[in-house]
């Protein structure tokens, strides 16, 4: 698929417990959460490789923990993408939370 001309928007789905990222209308990429108290605890992020090298994932991304801190929550970056955003952002370390034992088995519950 060609690069779009039209500018990604970025949705959060509280429905889905997910953030999407739409290209002309079409979902390109997803990266899914669940709430634990003030934490929000991201365990998979993903963009269609019809979308790939358009940097749409750390859009998403940024969008995503710009809305965590807006809300005034907490972030887990289980998810190993989050991670690896956030180690190259340091500015959403004030609002990051170490993955923990506790945290795994919660989201573990939770997936079923």
């Amino acid at each position: 698929m060609s690069q779009s001309s039209a500018t990604p928007v970025v949705e959060r789905v509280d429905a889905e417990n997910l953030y999407e990222i739409l290209v002309d209308g079409r979902r390109a990429g997803v990266t899914a959460y669940r709430d634990h108290g003030e934490q929000r605890v991201f365990f998979h992020t993903e963009v269609d490789t019809a979308y790939a090298g358009q940097g749409l994932g750390a859009q998403l991304v940024q969008h995503a923990l710009d809305d965590v801190r807006a809300s005034g929550k907490r972030i887990v970056p289980v998810c190993p993408y989050v991670a690896k955003f956030l180690k190259r952002h340091d500015e959403f370390a004030d609002i990051t939370d170490q993955v923990t034992p506790d945290v795994l088995r919660w989201l573990e519950s939770q997936l079923g």
